[in-house]
């Protein structure tokens, strides 16, 4: 990759816890999907006309044996949107409780100074430079639990994990807290699963036939013991997966799909944890928390 990678986790201390139809009538669905997915943004809304997908397990549940499950979106993680990241944080995550920043980069110097609030402190890791910004996006889970196991457990009870290609733009407190917290992808929350981009490769470690929700990657938390967890067996997952010479269809994000499908969240956040503006209206959206930050490629890449 060219240019400067970042990523960032944060934690917090504490304790707050019909079938017969006509065929004219069967093409109707795709091509409504169709101009939801690809239309203007004045139409776009009829998606959220949508019921979304629930699923039906209880929270924190796994699988149990018998059970048949065989075993150019840029992710750009660059210090052109950390300033904005943090400083945003500051106003709006987890104000009033004492939080610390994780900052992992391959270039500390480039780390802008921040002003944080009174029992807020930042910790800048350096980590190694990678070509490709797929091993960047699949190799921070290594990255994370190996930051938990010597540092971040002695020093708080939660964690999240966070994409600093977004800004803060309302309120992200302790409510989003949980065991095991997912996110709802923004783009997916109201569309069927035939259009979930999970795994579909047998070969891969990803490999999920059919789940229940879509999860973004940008947002995903919990316990520091749940996250070690999480990060750790989806960085298995993507070694066995170099080791076959696979590469999942959406790397990192492929891979925490199938673990929440394995082992299923205790909280889920709504997509207004982080939303895409492009998306348009939705009735169901009231409040935007986090957004996605609008993406500059021909300046970050130069």
């Amino acid at each position: 990759m060219d240019g400067v990678t970042s990523t960032c986790t944060l934690t917090i201390k504490g304790t707050t816890r019909m079938l017969r139809k006509r065929k004219k009538v069967l093409l109707f669905p795709p091509v409504l999907f169709l101009v939801a997915l690809y239309g203007p943004l004045s139409v776009r809304y009829i998606e959220g006309l949508i019921p979304m997908e629930k699923c039906h397990l209880p929270p924190g549940s796994r699988l149990r044996p018998g059970n048949h499950v065989d075993n150019s979106l840029d992710l750009w993680y660059l210090d052109f949107y950390l300033e904005k990241f943090l400083s945003s944080a500051e106003q709006h995550f987890m104000v009033g409780q004492r939080v610390i920043y994780y900052v992992f980069t391959d270039d500390p110097d480039r780390v802008p100074q921040v002003k944080l609030s009174a029992g807020r402190s930042m910790t800048v890791i350096k980590v190694l430079r990678h070509s490709r910004w797929q091993d960047v996006s699949m190799l921070r889970m290594k990255t994370i639990a190996d930051t938990i196991d010597s540092l971040i457990r002695h020093q708080a009870q939660y964690v999240f994990c966070l994409d600093v290609d977004q800004e803060f733009v309302g309120r992200f407190g302790t409510e989003a807290l949980g065991d095991l917290v997912a996110l709802f992808h923004s783009y997916y929350y109201h569309r069927p699963k035939f259009f979930y981009t999970l795994d579909h490769n047998p070969k891969s470690a990803a490999y999920v036939k059919q789940g229940d929700m879509y999860y973004h990657a940008a947002v995903f938390g919990g316990t520091w013991q749940q996250v070690k967890t999480l990060t750790q067996n989806c960085y298995r997952a993507i070694m066995q997966d170099k080791n076959n010479q696979v590469e999942a269809l959406w790397h990192d994000e492929s891979h925490l799909n199938k673990y929440f499908w394995l082992h299923k969240p205790t909280k889920v956040l709504s997509p207004e944890y982080c939303w895409a503006s492009a998306i348009g209206y939705r009735s169901d959206i009231h409040v935007m928390r986090l957004v996605w930050a609008e993406k500059q490629y021909s300046f970050v890449r130069q």
